[in-house]
C-alpha cells in the first residue's frame, strides 16, 4: 500500500506533535522537592548541607559592635554605633511602646500592664545598675533575650534595636534629669512648686483608675472580667520562666 506524499508528511508532523505532548520528562523528570528523602546520598537527605563556612549573601554582618553589641574582645560596646538623633529616638519610642513598654511599662519602671495582670515584674530601667550598664548590654538582652525575657531578634530588627536602646537611655535620663538641663523654653512650662498642672500637662497615671489595683505594685492584681482573672491580690504567675 502506497502512501502519498501529503499523506507521510501530514503523518509526520503528527508523530512530532505527539513527542512533543509527552510529560514523560518534564513531569516525572528526576527530582527532589525539599526535605523529600533521598537514597542516593548516604546521609538519606537530598539536599547538600553548605560547605564550612559558607555565608549567604548579604549576611556576612562583620560590622560587630552593630550586629552584636559587642566590641572585638567580646565586652559589650559603650558607645553607640549608629548615630542617634530625634528621628532615631523617636523610632524607638514607636518601637518600645509595641514590644517594651507591654512589661517595662511607658516609662521604665518595671510597671507594665502584664505586670498589673500578675506576671514576673521585670527591673525598673532607673536603678543604678542599669543606668550605668553600657548600651551593648540592652541590645544584647534584646536579641538574645534575659532571664524570664525571651529574645526579640526576629520581631525587631538591629538598627530598631539600637533605636530602642537610645530611647532607653532617653527615659534614663529624664528621670534623672535637673531642671537646668532644659532649654529656657522648655522650663517656662513648668509649674512652679505647689501648683496644679494644666489638663495639657498631666499625664497618663502609672495604674489605672481601678479598685483591684488599690495597693499596687505591693499586691498584684488582675481584674475582674480578665480570662483567667483571680480578683484582687492575684498571684503572680507560676509559668516556668528561662534561666
Amino acid at each position: 500500500m502506497k502512501i502519498s506524499p501529503i499523506a507521510a508528511s501530514a503523518l509526520a508532523v503528527l508523530s512530532f506533535a505527539a513527542l512533543g505532548c509527552s510529560r514523560l520528562d518534564m513531569q516525572d523528570q528526576p527530582k527532589y522537592r525539599p526535605q523529600r528523602p533521598s537514597q542516593f546520598f548516604a546521609d538519606g537527605r537530598s539536599e547538600r548541607q553548605p560547605v564550612e563556612g559558607t555565608i549567604a549573601r548579604g549576611t556576612l554582618d562583620e560590622d560587630t559592635a552593630f550586629y552584636q553589641g559587642k566590641d572585638a574582645a567580646g565586652k559589650d560596646i559603650e558607645a553607640f554605633p549608629i548615630a542617634v538623633d530625634k528621628k532615631v529616638i523617636e523610632r524607638g519610642q514607636q518601637r518600645y511602646d509595641i514590644y517594651c513598654a507591654p512589661c517595662h511599662g511607658r516609662i521604665g519602671n518595671g510597671l507594665g500592664m502584664i505586670v498589673r495582670r500578675g506576671f514576673k515584674q521585670p527591673p525598673s530601667y532607673h536603678i543604678d545598675r542599669l543606668r550605668q550598664a553600657p548600651v551593648g548590654h540592652f541590645y544584647d538582652v534584646i536579641t538574645n533575650g534575659y532571664g524570664a525575657m525571651l529574645n526579640y531578634s526576629a520581631q525587631v530588627e538591629p538598627r530598631d534595636r539600637w533605636a530602642i536602646v537610645a530611647y532607653i537611655r532617653a527615659l534614663q535620663y529624664a528621670e534623672n534629669a535637673n531642671i537646668n538641663d532644659l532649654p529656657q523654653e522648655a522650663r517656662s512650662r513648668i509649674p512652679a512648686a505647689g501648683t496644679a498642672p494644666s489638663k495639657a500637662q498631666q499625664s497618663e497615671p502609672i495604674a489605672p483608675n481601678d479598685t483591684d489595683f488599690s495597693n499596687f505594685p505591693a499586691v498584684p492584681a488582675t481584674p475582674s472580667g480578665v480570662p483567667g482573672a483571680a480578683g484582687a491580690g492575684a498571684a503572680p504567675s507560676n509559668q516556668p520562666e528561662r534561666k
